[in-house]
């Protein structure tokens, strides 16, 4: 065989569990005001919404943490929150193995009436998160796997695995959000 073109693949669908992480980040105010007033910087000096499955009235470059620096500190606090739900819930210390977590990306997306996300996954990130800036009363929710419902509630992180499934159905109320992909990455240490 001179390629991999030529190889027949099987799936085999194994029923599994994967969690998802909710976390209040309102005492982290310093955070998630930095990330609003990045969001309406975003909106005015990168005016163009990206093509995607978010069906939002707005939504930024995937760098956007690289185009307005206000959004680093949500990201950092993001992945600390990550790490911590490695050692306590999946039973991995990154640290003790030498290893971090990198955000590869960071978009934010604001959903009026009607707005919506398509299913989707974010494979292959190790985790993928949002976190609600602004959501009202009548915000859609995040659902997993087609059955697990998370209603948005501002100031609100939800860190998942990035190969579940998940989509929001049409909003009836705003909802603005920061989202993120995060990367396990080698800490290289001196070998001296």
């Amino acid at each position: 065989m001179d390629s991999i073109s030529d190889l027949e693949l099987t799936q085999i669908s194994v029923p599994l569990q994967l969690p998802v992480f909710c976390c209040d980040l309102n005492p982290h105010v310093r955070e998630l005001t930095l990330a609003k007033e990045a969001v309406e910087e975003l909106r005015i000096s990168h005016p163009e919404s990206i093509e995607s499955n978010v069906k939002a009235t707005y939504s930024s470059s995937y760098k956007s943490h690289l185009l307005n620096s206000k959004l680093v500190p949500l990201t950092e606090l993001v992945m600390k929150i990550a790490k911590k739900a490695s050692k306590q819930t999946l039973s991995c210390d990154l640290d003790a193995i030498n290893v971090d977590l990198f955000t590869a990306d960071c978009w934010c997306a604001i959903y009026e009436k009607t707005d919506e996300t398509i299913p989707h996954n974010h494979f292959p990130s190790d985790f993928s998160a949002v976190v609600y800036l602004e959501a009202g009363p009548l915000s859609a929710p995040i659902i997993f796997a087609n059955s697990i419902l998370v209603n948005p509630v501002p100031g609100t992180l939800v860190l998942f695995p990035g190969i579940l499934n998940h989509h929001v159905p049409p909003t009836e109320g705003r909802r603005v959000v920061v989202a993120m992909n995060l990367f396990k990455v080698p800490r290289f240490t001196d070998a001296s």
